[in-house]
């Protein structure tokens, strides 16, 4: 079945409180989907962003992002009164994320919203404890300590602290009883209204599709619940990290300071740590992609403290072994296998082993520089989806603003772009018409945006992850002409 869907990330949705949340702005983008004749929304990981404001470096690959809890909707369950949070200020600019002022505002109004669980909530909260208790009490307790010690990471912790010793962590249990029960609260709410958008979701036949990053940070309730499944030292340091090797984009690679993973271990437990987090994930949403499906056949190791990724080398994943175990345990799950970059025969290998559709992004097609690599939809499979740019690419006007003119002019004359159209509009009309299963666009390029709506530049601090769109940018208009050209590519939902 050909489908179609729009790549558009929680907290880029309009909202009066600084951010996209889970309440009404999540429902009428639903309802914008539903009219256009879309199947998916295709959102970023929903955990607690963290180094960076990335999604991609989080405090817990479990828990889910408190910005992302709508407070209108605590009104509505008599959590808040309207005058407790409707004069704060999230910032000057509507169309940008100001994360400083979140991390100020939020949290002090929802610890107004957990004191207030009472009733019926107060025994779904219960519920929800004993049905997450494989993350959520040392997710708790993990935020409770580092906000005793000011937001420090957990290798700065007392060292008694740090290796968990039980005398030790019994003692701050006991100091931090009333801390831990908040953050269990907030991740309550936070599941509580999830579990609602997902459900109204259903209703309207839209499916989402979330984001699993391959790896997580160092400094996340993760690594220091479990270092045993990580590659440390005695010192629970990392000893090599992630990244990605120096290419034609990049002379220095990319080094993104995860943690690697101890596949030995992880093998000789049954790969239990990726079983139980890939159970979780499918039952949040409906298809999961898998972020860096290279990492599974091969991984790119880097010395910990090298400041560039230039010294790494790569080493063997776990590959099939991996995936048939999870598939004996789970069954056939729906995953989008993000399968970009460089692909060397045993990735290829792998990824047509599991049967996962793989990722072709329309804008490396006209890269002078990556040829062969399959990205022309002339040598797409239908297995795949399509995109003409992700969270890490420019917007389609963007990538016109920014490319190399060689490039400009390789796409122009492949696809027969022209000004009159419009070179976004040319750009998605291929790809909704090439063999793909599956295409996603980004919201920006809906919207005609340029390098302006970008969502993240790979290897920068600083100004990403924060573009939004305005109250009014998806409306009927837009929506009803975008189900005409679903239609016309037979990817109507």
């Amino acid at each position: 079945m050909r489908t179609a869907g729009i790549l558009m990330p929680i907290t880029s949705l309009p909202s009066p409180y600084g951010v996209g949340t889970l309440g009404q702005c999540a429902r009428d983008f639903i309802q914008f989907l539903h009219r256009a004749g879309q199947t998916y929304w295709q959102i970023l990981p929903i955990c607690p962003t963290g180094y960076g404001d990335s999604p991609y470096q989080s405090f817990s690959s479990y828990a889910g992002n408190p910005y992302m809890i709508d407070f209108d909707d605590l009104k509505k369950e008599g959590l808040l009164q309207e005058e407790e949070y409707a004069s704060i200020s999230w910032g000057d600019n509507p169309a940008r994320v100001d994360y400083s002022l979140l991390y100020s505002h939020k949290f002090s109004i929802l610890r107004i919203a957990c004191s207030r669980i009472s009733g019926v909530l107060s025994e779904r909260f219960q519920t929800f404890c004993k049905e997450q208790n494989v993350w959520l009490n040392d997710y708790a307790l993990y935020m409770s300590i580092k906000d005793y010690y000011d937001g420090q990471s957990w290798q700065e912790w007392p060292e008694t602290l740090q290796k968990r010793e039980k005398d030790s962590l019994e003692a701050i249990r006991q100091e931090l009883t009333d801390e831990i029960l908040f953050w269990k609260k907030v991740q309550f709410l936070f599941f509580y209204q999830w579990d609602k958008l997902k459900a109204y979701a259903e209703e309207n036949n839209i499916k989402i599709i979330g984001d699993l990053p391959i790896y997580v940070s160092y400094d996340s309730a993760d690594v220091w619940a479990h270092p045993e499944e990580f590659q440390l030292d005695e010192n629970l340091c990392p000893i090599e990290v992630a990244g990605c090797p120096p290419d034609g984009f990049s002379a220095d690679g990319q080094l993104w300071g995860n943690p690697l993973f101890n596949w030995d271990y992880m093998k000789e437990t049954g790969y239990q740590w990726w079983v139980n987090r890939i159970a979780y994930q499918s039952k949040i949403y409906d298809v999961i992609r898998i972020d860096h499906f290279r990492g599974f056949d091969e991984y790119y190791a880097i010395p910990y403290g090298d400041s560039t990724a230039k010294n790494g080398y790569w080493k063997p994943g776990p590959g099939m072994d991996l995936f048939t175990t999870i598939e004996n345990k789970l069954g056939k799950l729906p995953i989008i296998a993000e399968d970009l970059g460089f692909l060397t025969d045993s990735v290829k290998q792998l990824l047509a082993s599991t049967g996962f559709p793989g990722m072709k992004v329309l804008e490396f097609a006209f890269d002078s520089r990556d040829t062969g690599s399959g990205y022309l939809p002339h040598c797409y499979p239908n297995n795949c989806v399509v995109y003409t740019g992700t969270h890490d690419n420019d917007t389609i006007l963007g990538w016109f603003e920014t490319a190399p003119e060689e490039f400009q002019n390789n796409a122009i004359r492949y696809l027969r772009l022209t000004k009159e159209e419009g070179y976004h509009i040319g750009m998605m009309r291929c790809a909704w018409a090439s063999v793909a299963d599956t295409a996603i666009m980004q919201m920006q390029d809906f919207l005609g945006l340029g390098v302006e709506g970008r969502m993240n530049t790979p290897s920068t601090l600083g100004g990403n992850w924060t573009w939004r769109c305005l109250p009014g940018d998806y409306n009927n208009e837009l929506a009803d002409w975008l189900y005409e050209e679903t239609k016309i590519y037979d990817r109507l939902n």
